[in-house]
């Protein structure tokens, strides 16, 4: 039975999702469309989970130039992204037993509106009842601002929610936001920097979801 006040917010790419194919594609046809060589695809991977158009300045790109890059990236990403992305171990079981004991949402630094069809995709966005995205923001993780957006928009408290995520920045947003973190070993984060930061860790949502329920019993 659900219980008022639990709320569990989730981040996506390395936390419910894989796209790291659709996004270091896009990244190549973006560059490939201004006429740059793409930049090595581990520098890319290890900036996962960071804003866009913050990703193309750390890479090297100008700034004056980083719409057009943003534009065609977001430009092939949509063609791609349903068939380049899957979702995680256990991704879909944490959603559907999550909604069962607890209210739902989403905060990523994805653009929201491609997020929304990401999951209606895979069939889970009717479990939320909030996406927040990259669009919806003027601060992104480790601001708490999404969280605390996320939460407005679902009229919920900050006493019993918890932020899953795999990165220091949805642990930071978290704490910032007076939230619970739940660090998960299956993204792209350092599992060594995660558990210095982090009291609860698990290698996936399912197992994270599980002890949230096991926690929200006592």
């Amino acid at each position: 039975m659900k219980r008022d006040g639990t709320v569990i917010l989730f981040d996506l790419d390395g936390t419910l999702i894989d796209s790291t194919e659709a996004i270091l594609e896009s990244f190549s046809a973006a560059y490939g469309e201004l006429g740059d060589e793409a930049p090595d695809a581990d520098a890319i991977v290890r900036m996962i989970g960071i804003p866009l158009g913050e990703m193309f300045i750390r890479l090297g790109a100008d700034v004056s130039s980083v719409e057009r890059y943003v534009g065609a990236y977001k430009k092939h990403y949509r063609k791609i992204s349903r068939e380049k992305t899957v979702l995680l171990p256990g991704a879909r079981e944490a959603v559907e037993e999550a909604a069962y004991f607890a209210r739902l949402g989403v905060v990523t630094t994805k653009t929201g509106r491609y997020s929304i069809e990401l999951m209606e995709y895979f069939g889970l966005m009717n479990h939320f009842e909030v996406l927040v995205g990259s669009e919806d923001v003027e601060n992104h993780k480790p601001h708490p601002e999404p969280i605390l957006k996320a939460l407005d928009t679902m009229g919920a408290s900050t006493s019993c929610a918890w932020m899953i995520g795999d990165t220091l920045m949805d642990v930071h947003a978290a704490h910032a936001a007076g939230i619970m973190p739940y660090a998960l070993t299956c993204g792209y984060g350092s599992e060594q920097e995660l558990k210095a930061e982090c009291k609860h860790l698990a290698p996936d949502a399912k197992t994270a979801v599980m002890d949230i329920r096991s926690e929200s019993l006592l």
